[in-house]
């Protein structure tokens, strides 16, 4: 049976010992985005958030480099500081006041002397790989050697560099949605094109048909275009009526809504008027956390402020949407009936993310596949969790 036109089966979105796998080998080496520059301005801003079991810290120090670490002093394992955000010169331990400058150089320890000989030098708090990709900052846990987020990003780059994402700063607070579903269903229906004009319909009546889609290694697109035709929707013909123009985008750009997805958890939401970004950071087989921040150029302008908020209120009725969806999704894969299903050609994105699942679970979903598909050219049920034993892993 050829795969490449199927889904994932539906165990793979809720077996634990395949979940610890795809953390292992998709989400450690993976890179996260954690901010912007903008929200560490200042020496001593730092920024923190939970990831995969690890609590990331990302400070600029005295120097103005910004440097990642994992948020545990090397004493006794505690977690050193606490909060989304704020501004330390120094970190010290709550626990027995360990203390590290803003590079993570460890500087203090209360009677060092009961220690004997303490190397401070190799006592700092342990150090991440980051990387600056168009004034946001990325962090990851392990190299595995994969490609840097800026070769990721390559494809679509003059889609970035219209938009000058290096000026944005914070427009809001972070906002953490958890949702009881697998991650891979949250990444799947964000590049899932076909179900907008049937679950949104307030984007279809923004866009109409021109709804887009193209996929590569590392990066999926989706776009359309906002129509001059006004909604039937209040608060849509608001958008239309007081979205301004732009004065550094290209008049083909002025309406256009461009979403960007990275590999393998990482959505940009590029707006004329602001830009968005989204995680969906996997918690268990069955619990996501989104985590969301919106950005924007500074811009004063009243009609600005409008289209801004009116943004908000659109897309607020389109997660509660896509929410229900999801929920649904996640109950129907609990099923015995349902193993798997069909793709069509038009969907690009999604074809390209089960490719890529197959390729690194080679054993688990391809030849295990086959190996269930009955007489008709059908995955027939999922095997029970007793049934497949070690296997699963």
């Amino acid at each position: 049976m050829d795969l490449e036109g199927w889904g994932l089966p539906a165990w793979t979105y809720r077996d634990p010992d395949f979940f610890a796998l795809e953390i292992a080998r998709i989400f450690r080496p993976a890179w996260q985005i954690a901010g912007h520059e903008s929200d560490l301005l200042e020496p001593g801003d730092y920024l923190t958030f939970d990831y995969i079991g690890e609590n990331i810290i990302l400070i600029r120090g005295d120097d103005g480099a910004v440097r990642a670490f994992t948020n545990v002093c090397r004493h006794r394992g505690a977690r050193i500081m606490d909060g989304a955000k704020g501004c330390a010169k120094k970190l010290i331990c709550p626990y027995h006041g360990w203390t590290y400058d803003n590079a993570g150089q460890l500087t203090a320890v209360p009677g060092r002397a009961g220690y004997g000989e303490l190397d401070r030098e190799r006592l700092g708090l342990s150090a991440l790989e980051v990387e600056h990709v168009h004034g946001f900052l990325f962090v990851r846990l392990e190299d595995d050697g994969g490609p840097s987020v800026a070769e990721m990003l390559a494809p679509y780059a003059d889609d970035i560099a219209a938009y000058r994402f290096d000026q944005l700063r914070p427009l809001g607070r972070e906002t953490l949605r958890p949702r009881a579903v697998n991650w891979k269903i949250i990444g799947e229906n964000y590049c899932d094109t076909l179900h907008v004009g049937v679950a949104h319909p307030g984007l279809k009546r923004l866009m109409g048909e021109s709804y887009a889609v193209d996929a590569t290694e590392h990066a999926d697109r989706m776009s359309g275009t906002i129509r001059t035709k006004p909604s039937g929707n209040p608060t849509e013909r608001a958008y239309q009526h007081f979205l301004p123009q732009i004065p550094h985008l290209p008049p083909e750009r002025q309406r256009l809504w461009t979403y960007i997805r990275l590999w393998p958890n990482i959505a940009f939401d590029i707006y004329p008027d602001q830009i968005d970004f989204m995680q969906w950071l996997p918690v268990s087989p069955t619990q996501t956390l989104i985590r969301e921040i919106a950005y924007a150029a500074p811009d004063g302008r009243r009609e600005m402020k409008a289209a801004r908020y009116l943004n908000w209120r659109i897309n607020r009725r389109v997660n509660a949407e896509d929410t229900t969806l999801l929920e649904r999704v996640q109950a129907g894969l609990g099923s015995r009936s349902y193993a798997m299903g069909p793709l069509s050609k038009e969907e690009v994105a999604l074809r390209h993310f089960f490719a890529r699942m197959r390729r690194m679970f080679p054993d688990l979903l391809g030849n295990r596949v086959r190996a269930e598909v009955n007489g008709s050219g059908l995955p027939s049920p999922a095997p029970s969790r007793r049934r497949r034993g070690a296997n699963a892993a």
